[in-house]
C-alpha cells in the first residue's frame, strides 16, 4: 500500500499555530514574573506571525491536502486573518483585568492559542471529522477557560452547564455526520455534495441527519431554542473570557456553516432552509424582547449576540452568494462591536469591581467623555443606526433576504430590530442623562485606551466606507 505524503504548505499556519502553543506552555512554566510579560508578548507574537504566513501564503486558488480533507482557499484565509486580529485584540484588552485579580496565568494565552487553533481547522475542514475535531478543540479550550477564575462559584457554575450542553450539541452533531456516512459512505464534503446531488436512495436518513447537525449548529451559535447556556456562560465568565466567547468563535461559526451547508449539503437547500428560518425568527424575536428585561449589560449583551446570530442566519439561509457574503460581512462586523462592548465592560471594571450592571455605566459621560462616545458608537452600531457600520451589516442581510423572495422575513427582522434599539438606546441615555453612581477615575494603559478608541472610530469608519470590506467578503466567496 503506498501513502502519498500530503503537501504541508496549505497548512503550515496550523502547524506554526500548534508548535507555537507549545512554546508558550513551555515557556510560561519556567517564567517567574507575575506580570506574564513575555508569556504575553510571545503569544501576541504567535499570532501577528500567524497572520504574516497568512497572508504570505495567500492565492486565489482552492488548494487541497490530507486527502481532501483540508482546504485552503481565499474564504479560510480571510476568516483566519481576523480570527488573528480579534483574538490579538481580545489578549490587549484581557492582561490589566487579569493581572488585577490574580488571574495572569499563562493558562488563558495557552488555552487561547489552542481555541485559535481549532478555529483554524474548523474554517479549512473539507470533512466531516475534520470539523467535528476542530469544533471540539474550541470547545474543550472554552470549557477550561470559562472555569478559570476557580474560587468563583458563578465561573463553575457557568463551565458546567456550557460543558454538559456543549457535549449535548456535539453529540446530536456526531450523530448526524453518523447517519450522513451512513447513507453515502464518506466523510468528504465534496463527495457528499456530489451524492446529494446525484441522488441517494436513502433522503429519510439524509433529513435526519440533517436535522441532527442543523441542531448541533444551533447549539453553537446559541440561537433560540438552544441558547438557554448562552446568558448563564456570559454571565458567569470573567469577562475576558466573555469578551474570548462572545467575539472570536462567531468568525469560527461562520466558517463551519459554510462548509456544512454550502459546501457539503447544498443540493439539500431546501430543507435546511425552513429549518434556519425557524432558528431566525426565533433568535431575533426571543434575543430582542428578553434583552430588554436585563440589568446586567453582560447578560443583555448575550441575548443581544442571540438576535445578531439570528441576522447571521438570515444571510446564510438565502443560499445564494450574495447571502453568503453579506453573512460574512455581518460576522466580521459583529466581532468587531463585540470587542468594542465587552472592551468598555472591562475599561470600567477596576480590582474588587466588576462594571457589569446597567447602572455602572450612568453618568458615563461626565467622567470620561471620549470613551463615552465610543460606547456610543458601538451601541448604535448594534442597533443599527446610520452611519455605523451595524446599519451597513443589516441592510446587506435584509437586501440579500429580499431578493430572495422573503420580503415577509425582512419584514419581521426590522419590526424586532426597531424594538432591540430600545436596550442600546438605554445605555446612552444612561451614559448622558444619569447622574454617575461610581466617580472612580478610569483607569487604564495607553495601549488599552489607543485600541479601544480605534476600536469605536473603526465602528464609524467602517459604516462611513462599508465598500472595501464588502468587496473582500464577495471576492473570498467567488471560488
Amino acid at each position: 500500500m503506498n501513502f502519498e505524503r500530503p503537501d504541508l504548505l496549505p497548512v503550515l499556519p496550523e502547524i506554526y499555530m500548534l508548535c507555537m502553543a507549545c512554546v508558550v506552555l513551555l515557556v510560561d512554566v519556567y517564567s517567574k514574573s507575575e506580570s506574564r510579560t513575555l508569556t504575553y508578548l510571545l503569544t501576541q507574537a504567535t499570532l501577528f506571525g500567524a497572520l504574516i504566513l497568512t497572508v504570505s501564503l495567500h492565492t486565489s486558488t482552492v488548494e487541497y491536502t490530507f486527502g481532501k480533507t483540508f482546504v485552503k482557499d481565499p474564504m479560510s484565509d480571510v476568516l483566519k486573518a481576523f480570527i488573528y486580529f480579534i483574538t490579538f485584540v481580545v489578549f490587549l484588552y484581557s492582561r490589566r483585568y487579569l493581572h488585577e485579580r490574580g488571574l495572569l496565568r499563562g493558562e488563558y494565552f495557552v488555552l487561547g492559542l489552542f481555541a485559535v487553533l481549532g478555529m483554524m481547522v474548523m474554517v479549512s475542514a473539507q470533512s466531516l471529522l475534520l470539523v467535528y475535531l476542530g469544533l471540539e478543540l474550541l470547545a474543550l479550550s472554552l470549557y477550561a477557560m470559562v472555569a478559570f477564575n476557580r474560587d468563583s462559584k458563578e465561573s463553575s457554575e457557568a463551565a458546567m452547564k456550557y460543558f454538559v450542553l456543549g457535549a449535548l450539541a456535539s453529540g446530536m452533531l456526531l450523530y448526524g455526520m453518523s447517519l450522513f456516512y451512513g447513507a453515502v459512505g464518506t466523510l468528504n464534503m465534496a463527495e457528499i455534495y456530489d451524492h446529494i446531488k446525484l441522488g441517494v436512495d436513502k433522503p429519510m436518513v439524509l433529513r435526519m441527519g440533517l436535522v441532527f447537525i442543523v441542531i448541533g449548529i444551533a447549539f453553537k451559535l446559541g440561537a433560540v431554542p438552544f441558547h438557554m447556556w448562552l446568558p448563564d456562560v456570559y454571565h458567569g465568565s470573567p469577562t475576558s473570557v466573555t469578551l474570548f466567547i462572545g467575539t472570536v468563535p462567531k468568525i469560527a461559526a461562520f466558517g463551519m456553516m459554510m462548509r456544512l451547508l454550502a459546501d457539503g449539503f447544498q443540493g439539500m437547500h431546501v430543507e435546511w432552509q425552513s429549518m434556519l428560518i425557524a432558528l431566525a425568527m426565533l433568535s431575533i424575536a426571543v434575543g430582542n424582547v428578553i434583552a430588554i428585561a436585563q440589568t446586567n449589560i453582560k447578560r443583555m449583551l448575550a441575548y443581544s449576540t442571540i438576535s445578531h446570530m439570528g441576522f447571521l442566519l438570515l444571510g446564510i439561509l438565502n443560499g445564494t452568494a450574495d447571502g453568503y457574503s453579506s453573512a460574512m460581512f455581518y460576522t466580521i462586523v459583529y466581532a468587531i462591536m463585540g470587542l468594542g462592548g465587552f472592551g468598555m465592560v472591562i475599561l470600567l471594571s477596576r480590582a474588587g469591581f466588576e462594571a457589569d450592571t446597567l447602572d455602572d455605566f450612568k453618568g458615563l459621560n461626565e467622567r470620561s467623555p471620549w470613551f463615552a462616545a465610543m460606547m456610543l458608537l458601538v451601541m448604535f452600531s448594534m442597533a443599527g443606526v446610520p452611519p455605523t457600520v451595524g446599519f451597513f451589516a443589516k441592510l446587506s442581510v435584509l437586501q440579500a433576504t429580499v431578493s430572495a423572495g422573503f420580503l415577509w422575513l425582512a419584514v419581521f427582522a426590522v419590526i424586532f430590530s426597531v424594538i432591540g434599539a430600545f436596550y442600546y438606546l438605554r445605555i446612552v441615555k444612561l451614559m448622558y442623562f444619569d447622574r454617575p453612581v461610581d466617580h472612580a477615575p478610569i483607569v487604564a494603559g495607553p495601549d488599552m485606551r489607543l485600541a479601544l478608541s480605534a476600536n469605536g472610530l473603526a465602528v464609524l469608519l467602517l459604516g462611513i466606507f462599508p465598500g472595501t470590506l464588502m468587496t473582500v467578503c464577495q471576492a473570498t466567496l467567488l471560488h
